[in-house]
Formats: C-alpha cells, structure tokens, sequence
C-alpha cells in the first residue's frame, strides 16, 4: 500500500511560524496526519495523476494544508499521532478538583479532524461524496 504524504517537514515549519521548527519527529508526524486525511475523504472525487497525487495545485495545497493543521492540532492537543492523546479538561474551584476527557467531536469517517484541516478540505471542496468540477 502506498503511503501518501501530503506535506513535507519544510511545509510544516512554514505552518508553523516564525520561531516554531518542525519537530524532531515531523515525517512520522506528517505520515500520519495525511492517513487522517485519506480517512476523512475516502468518498471525495478529485482528478489524480497515476501516482494518485492532485492535478489541481489548489487540491494540492488544500491537502497540504489540513495535513499541516492537523499535526498543528494534534502537537497543541498533545496528541503523538496515534490518536492516544487527546484533550482534557481540568477546573478546579478552591478544595474542589474536577477533571476528566473533554468530549471530542468526530467526523463521518470517524476520524477527529482539526477545525482548521476541515475548513482547508471544506474551501476547496473537498467534502466526502461530493464530485469536484475540474
């Protein structure tokens, strides 16, 4: 099975910002945020080439992008990849200490998505089961 990587680590750090290098771990980091990817549009229709890569360069970079913005997601969440990490929430109120799982959203795929890697999918229309006009 090919695996396909949507971003490189150069694309990553330029994601990231000034003053925020990929981390030491960005391709294993990358390879996983772009299976997140797949999962989430197994049903979205886009023209390929024979490797399978977007002929859009708009599709392209919208890969790229939510690609990036789910490693961004997953590095803030505390998430390694593996989808063990994840978001807790923790009030505490005087001798009072209430902690637990925050409840987290999943898409159809059933894969959790960054807000800003759907929105990437989303503006360039890449939605599962919807058929892109090329």
């Amino acid at each position: 099975m090919l695996r396909r990587i949507y971003a490189s680590p150069e694309q990553l750090t330029a994601w990231l910002g000034p003053g925020r290098p990929a981390p030491a771990d960005a391709e294993r980091l990358l390879v996983r945020a772009s299976e997140d990817i797949d999962s989430a549009l197994l049903t979205a229709i886009y023209a390929v080439d024979d490797d399978g890569d977007p002929l859009d360069p708009h599709i392209a970079q919208a890969l790229a992008d939510a690609t990036c913005a789910q490693v961004e997601w997953q590095l803030a969440t505390g998430d390694d990849g593996t989808g063990a990490g994840g978001v807790w929430d923790s009030v505490s109120i005087g001798p009072v200490s209430l902690s637990g799982r925050a409840s987290r959203t999943t898409g159809a795929s059933g894969v959790e998505l960054a807000p800003r890697a759907d929105r990437a999918l989303r503006r360039a229309g890449l939605e599962p089961g919807r058929i892109h006009a090329w």
